[in-house]
């Protein structure tokens, strides 16, 4: 039934003084005169309310809601915006040596809020779980954590640097946040093969600094400078480390946010960082890479190659010097599954003078199916299969893992 909201003063006008909060009123077909009563040649218009009564009983509702909820939020900026991503799962080891794990895990629990004061501008945090491994005076060995992963402003720089923005603070470094969005889709199984143990393990995702991002169809780059511990360490000395990524974005989607499902992009990368004066009698850090992927809704592949350079101040045997390659793919042959693999070999470089090691390589592989549940959650079942070959007892490892990853 029609309602419609009239003001004291017409209803008093048609018909007196109200006394209920609804009235119902007939029109006079031939003389067009209104009534609250039927009779000949009368037509029901409708219901119609008292605006000062149906402003009370908004009112009343929606101070109704705030009791029930229980809770007020208040903020100094007109929008708040909230997001988690967890992964979840179970994984069992098997080791050459033993002994072989068998555990549940939550392996990554990151809760995300942003403040935005306009439609461009925000100051982004986030917030880690990690399960500690080491007794120390910060926590005890199996105890959970919580870790600052991001803190940063962003500040979009268009009036002075066209299609440019920067962050400030505890930010993304250039490679690791672009190579989990267009090339290696899986981070809830594995780092990409520059932060992982099993490959490079040169640099992690985040570090206090300064990093101006820019976005165009056919190019989109980062261009920073960091602490070179990143977020999860110390850092000494007077270098922070110059890093970088330049990306040719083939088929002119660069300041699109993709999907891999839906959309098509062809992207060359090249990428890396350049550090001096550091911690731990290391003068020079030079690392370059470049990468290349292809993706459409049927498949993805992409692969690259990188050489990590170092030149210290004693003879220091490093295990993140070398150079070395990795290729993966995904395949998604039928709607919401997908197979997935990774291949990584990297070759560590000794000295000729360290007796911990000479020179070796890691071998990786990881081969697994994804079944997506719906846009919020996506059951994994994969192995990692570790070769680390390095010569000091280190065992040859092999991970069956069931995983759900989650977000909201």
């Amino acid at each position: 039934m029609k309602r419609i909201a009239l003001s004291t003063i017409a209803l008093t006008a048609l018909c007196g003084t109200l006394g209920a909060a609804t009235i119902t009123l007939y029109q006079d077909t031939t003389t067009g005169a209104i009534y609250t009563k039927p009779g000949a040649n009368r037509v029901k218009l409708g219901d119609f309310v008292d605006a000062k009564e149906l402003k009370k009983m908004k009112a009343d509702e929606t101070a109704q809601i705030k009791k029930d909820l229980g809770v007020k939020v208040k903020s100094g900026v007109p929008v708040l915006k909230f997001s988690g991503t967890h992964y979840l799962g179970y994984r069992y080891t098997k080791k050459d040596n033993g002994p072989n794990t068998s555990q549940f895990e939550t392996r990554r629990n990151y809760f995300e809020v942003k403040g935005y004061w306009n439609k461009t501008d925000y100051m982004r945090l986030t917030l880690d779980t990690f399960q500690a491994h080491t007794a120390s005076d910060s926590n005890i060995e199996g105890s959970w954590e919580v870790r600052l992963k991001y803190a940063y402003l962003y500040l979009n720089l268009d009036k002075w640097l066209p299609y440019t923005g920067v962050e400030m603070g505890q930010v993304h470094r250039p490679w690791i946040d672009y190579a989990e969005h267009h090339g290696w889709l899986y981070r809830a199984v594995s780092e990409t093969f520059v932060e992982t143990s099993h490959g490079a393990h040169t640099i992690n995702s985040a570090a206090p600094g300064v990093n101006f991002k820019t976005n165009t169809d056919y190019f989109t780059s980062e261009v920073g400078f960091f602490n070179n511990g990143g977020y999860h360490s110390i850092q000494k000395g007077t270098g922070q480390s110059f890093e970088w990524r330049l990306t040719a974005n083939l088929l002119g989607n660069g300041r699109k946010h993709v999907h891999a499902t839906k959309d098509r992009w062809l992207n060359v990368s090249f990428f890396g960082r350049y550090l001096t004066g550091s911690e731990n009698g290391l003068r020079k850090d030079t690392l370059t890479g470049i990468h290349a992927v292809y993706n459409q809704p049927l498949f993805l592949i992409g692969g690259y190659y990188m050489n990590n350079d170092s030149e210290t101040t004693q003879h220091i045997a490093s295990k993140k010097e070398g150079d070395g390659w990795s290729v993966n793919g995904e395949l998604r042959p039928i709607d919401k599954w997908a197979l997935f693999g990774r291949y990584d070999n990297w070759k560590v470089k000794g000295d000729g003078k360290s007796t911990d090691f000479d020179d070796y390589t890691r071998e990786n592989i990881i081969g697994g199916i994804a079944y997506t549940y719906n846009k919020h959650v996506r059951f994994i079942f994969n192995g990692i299969w570790f070769d680390p070959d390095d010569k000091v007892g280190n065992d040859k490892t092999a991970d069956y893992m069931a995983t759900a990853e989650v977000k909201w």
